[in-house]
Parts: structure tokens; C-alpha cells; sequence
């Protein structure tokens, strides 16, 4: 009761701050509500989470129960995308995160009212790291912004700040890399280190982000993705 009501201030006071902000990665998952899961063959499954296996923070297999009580195991590379639920205080977590205009900026294929119910959305894509092109299962983490740039967890970066109150961590800090793809190109990976050095060509096709925002700050990524959004 004491963490809830601890909670609940917590929001109280920093819901201002919660407004298209990228969502915290998401670690554990429900083994109760219903998990969305679509393969690359086209074929759809629904049901909880059974357990799951995953290497360096990447998805290599994972167990989905029916309705009926079979069990799928399904290696990452069978799936095309997937919506699972946060469970317990990932969940919590997350909760400062989705104040999206899910109708204004999202992709029109992107389930909107699965991302509303706090869902969380895998992908598998194809992404470069140092020359190689690799095949995974991210997270999209601007899921109600996501109409024109989709922004994926990375997950070896470390985050610049979080935020917590009575032992629990109420929103995540800004990671320091991201994988990004724009326009539905290849996704690349975006790191605060050189952002700076990168701005310009990120958002070339859009002046405006770079006529805009001058100082070029990380702590502003959202902004700019927001106006490359925007941008006509």
C-alpha cells in the first residue's frame, strides 16, 4: 500500500513531463493477459506468455500458451511481430510513458488500442551493426509517434538518467543509443556521442528539425522526431 501511494504521487506530480516521451524496454511480461503474435508466414497466435529465452537482452525463442493449452515455441526468426503485456511493476513503469497522440502520428498498421491498453510491440528487423547486416527482435519504443520515424531499443546502451522514488524506477532516463529508421529505411544506430556530428544528415530531408533546434541536444531527440513528423 505505502509503494502505491508513493506511486501515485509520483505521478501525480511528474504527469507533465510524461508527453511523447519514449517508452521504458519492457523486461519481464504477463503470463496471464493475452500475448499477440504474428508470424512471418502470415499466420496469427493468441495467448499468454509460457516463458521465453533471450541473449544479451535480444529475443531468441518464445513460448506461447493457447486457449486450448497447446504451447508454441517459436524461434525469434519465425516471428514478424509481436504485442506482449508488461507484467507488475514493468508495467508501473511504463506508466509515464504513453501520453501519445496515438490517431495523429502513429502508423496507421500499428494497433492502437493494444498500444493504449499498455501493450508493448516487437519487430524483427534488419538493422547494420559495423558493416553487417543482422537480423532482430527490437522493441519499438515510440510506438504512438511512430508514423515516419520508429525508434528500437538498444539494448547495450546505457541510459543518461532515471528517476526514482521510494525504491521504485517511475520512468526510464534517456538511453544513450538507439536503433532508428526513418521513411522506412534501414535502421541505423543513433548514439548520443555523435549525434551532434550526424544531426544534420538524420533529419536532411526535413530542414526545418535542423533550423529549428541549433543546439543539436540528445535531451531533445524526441522534439526532433516530432518535427520530422510534422514536416510537410
Amino acid at each position: 500500500m505505502k509503494k502505491l501511494l508513493i506511486l501515485a504521487l509520483a505521478l501525480a506530480i511528474m504527469a507533465p513531463l510524461a508527453a511523447q516521451n519514449l517508452m521504458s524496454p519492457a523486461e519481464g511480461f504477463s503470463r496471464k493477459k493475452t500475448s499477440f503474435v504474428t508470424l512471418t508466414d502470415g499466420s496469427e497466435i493468441e495467448g499468454t506468455v509460457d516463458g521465453f529465452k533471450r541473449k544479451k537482452g535480444l529475443f531468441k525463442l518464445v513460448k506461447i500458451k493457447d486457449e486450448a493449452g497447446k504451447t508454441y515455441e517459436l524461434e525469434a526468426s519465425a516471428i514478424k511481430h509481436m504485442y506482449l503485456i508488461p507484467s507488475g511493476l514493468d508495467k508501473l513503469n511504463r506508466a509515464l510513458d504513453t501520453a501519445f497522440d496515438v490517431q495523429k502520428w502513429s502508423d496507421e498498421n500499428m494497433n492502437s488500442e493494444l498500444i493504449n491498453d499498455g501493450y508493448a510491440f516487437f519487430e524483427m528487423r534488419e538493422i547494420v551493426v559495423k558493416k553487417q547486416k543482422l537480423s532482430l527482435m527490437l522493441q519499438l519504443l515510440n510506438p504512438g509517434f511512430s508514423k515516419r520515424v520508429r525508434v528500437y531499443h538498444d539494448p547495450y546502451a546505457a541510459e543518461t538518467m532515471s528517476v526514482g522514488i521510494g525504491g521504485l524506477t517511475l520512468a526510464g532516463g534517456l538511453d544513450k543509443s538507439y536503433y532508428v529508421s526513418i521513411d522506412g529505411g534501414e535502421a541505423y544506430r543513433l548514439a548520443k556521442k555523435t549525434y551532434k556530428k550526424t544531426f544534420k544528415d538524420d533529419w536532411k530531408d526535413c530542414p526545418a528539425v535542423y533550423e529549428k533546434y541549433t543546439k543539436m541536444d540528445w535531451s531533445s531527440f524526441v522534439d526532433h522526431i516530432i518535427t520530422y513528423t510534422e514536416c510537410k
